[in-house]
């Protein structure tokens, strides 16, 4: 990664990265820099938190900004389609349930930045959105810590160095 960083800064500042975000930052801590997961979990849980609550509140104007270019119009059609898509059936039935499962469920493509955009197409209030969204971060994380510390540990009984 950036060698020249702390780790604790790379940490951080990766966990806010799209797609990437906690939930695959605190495994790679653990395997990568030999974190326990409690050391990584609040840093990686407060970088993923940090910039939803600029996306909720301010999407809108970010959008109405990028639309003026035709670049960015495609661009926006195509992920705001995609999302609502990916969204609809789940988020218009459950609402905020439906929020907090989607960013919740350790897939790609289904985390805090995506929960945010989805929040904000369909309209969601920010308070209830923002606890969606860091209770599904958390349970996200939860899932994955115990998936790499169950694999690590099959691997190492089995006699597999990672």
């Amino acid at each position: 990664m950036l060698d020249f960083l702390p780790q604790w800064f790379q940490i951080f500042f990766f966990s806010m990265v799209p797609w990437l975000e906690a939930r695959y930052v605190i495994p790679l801590s653990m395997l990568q820099y030999g974190w326990e997961w409690w050391q990584a979990f609040p840093l990686a849980i407060a970088g993923n938190i940090l910039p939803i609550p600029f996306i909720l509140l301010f999407f809108r104007y970010v959008e109405k900004f990028l639309r003026r270019f035709p670049f960015w119009v495609k661009i926006m059609d195509w992920l705001f389609a995609r999302t609502r898509k990916k969204a609809d059936e789940k988020i218009s039935k459950y609402e905020y349930l439906g929020l907090f499962a989607f960013v919740a469920l350790p897939v790609p493509f289904t985390g805090a930045w995506t929960g945010a955009l989805i929040a904000y197409l369909f309209n969601l209030k920010f308070s209830r959105s923002l606890l969606a969204i860091f209770l599904g971060l958390i349970f996200a994380a939860a899932i994955m810590i115990v998936l790499t510390i169950y694999i690590s540990w099959t691997l190492t009984y089995l006699g597999i160095n990672i």
